[in-house]
């Protein structure tokens, strides 16, 4: 009789382990699947260019958006972009196959979430020195761009 007692509390106890296992799976699921694009794109798209040259937020102060590429990168920068070139005309620029054109779009949008990101992986520094090396050649300047979009993209 003891047995069948200890038998039967088990039998309960695994049953009830068994269910609550399936039904939060269950319902974890359902959420997913209800939900899935739902949730990944509410935090894609706050730290990107398109949302930068959206206008839905102000931008940091120290990089105001008449500021031109050259006084905000360098030099440098002003060799291989128009020396008048707002960051916010560089969002505009759309020629495919350009990754210099590409870089600049994306190493701009990482300076914005620079300051205005707590978190973000680069800092300010370091977004004007990369872009700078992503300058020498076509093959660093996909590469930087590579970088700067996946934390642009990862950013909260």
């Amino acid at each position: 009789m003891a047995i069948s007692l200890v038998l039967s509390r088990l039998i309960l106890f695994l049953t009830l382990t068994c269910f609550a296992a399936v039904s939060s799976s269950s319902t974890t699921t359902t959420t997913l699947k209800r939900h899935s694009g739902f949730l990944y794109s509410r935090t894609r798209g706050k730290c990107t260019p398109q949302f930068w040259s959206s206008r839905r937020e102000a931008w940091p102060r120290m990089v105001p958006q008449g500021s031109t590429v050259s006084n905000v990168f360098g030099s440098r920068a002003s060799e291989r972009y128009r020396s008048d070139m707002t960051l916010l005309e560089s969002r505009a620029v759309n020629e495919e196959g350009n990754v210099f054109n590409e870089l600049l779009k994306q190493a701009s949008a990482a300076l914005l979430n620079s300051y205005a990101r707590k978190g973000f992986p680069y800092s300010a520094w370091e977004v004007k020195t990369l872009m700078i090396q992503g300058l020498v050649s076509e093959y660093a300047a996909a590469r930087l761009t590579r970088r700067f979009s996946v934390a642009n993209d990862a950013c909260i």
